[in-house]
């Protein structure tokens, strides 16, 4: 599926351009909940195996959701909660992108700190 240079590439671009900027946990993963790379804070205590789990199968709702009202999909998703919110989007057809962060972290910059690492682990997927 992956060599070992796409793993290690994307743990890089995780750590250097999100867990770095103050999220506070990332998970790449495929549509089936198996965690490919996965990054805390160092603060976090998530069972990150089980949360893969549940974000595939509500990403896969959501995704039957988008199909019932005319949309192939909704590539995009955002959870907002009293101290932590998720974002979820897709890389590719079969891999998510999940990250989680404070209050102290605005969506927006969430947004264009996610696009540019999905642009960076197409460009390393690419290389094979």
């Amino acid at each position: 599926m992956y060599n070992q240079y796409q793993l290690d590439a994307i743990d890089k671009v995780i750590l250097e351009n999100l867990i770095s900027d103050g999220l506070d946990h990332v998970i790449f993963m495929d549509m089936g909940g198996n965690a490919i790379a996965k990054h805390d804070n160092g603060k976090s205590y998530l069972d990150s195996t089980a949360f893969a789990a549940l974000a595939a199968g509500n990403f896969a709702a959501v995704d039957a959701m988008a199909k019932l009202v005319g949309e192939s999909e909704f590539s995009l998703l955002f959870h907002k909660g009293k101290k932590l919110s998720i974002h979820f989007s897709k890389v590719t057809d079969d891999t998510l992108l999940i990250s989680m962060f404070n209050k102290d972290i605005s969506l927006g910059l969430v947004r264009l700190k996610v696009i540019e690492v999905i642009k960076k682990i197409h460009r390393i997927l690419a290389r094979n």
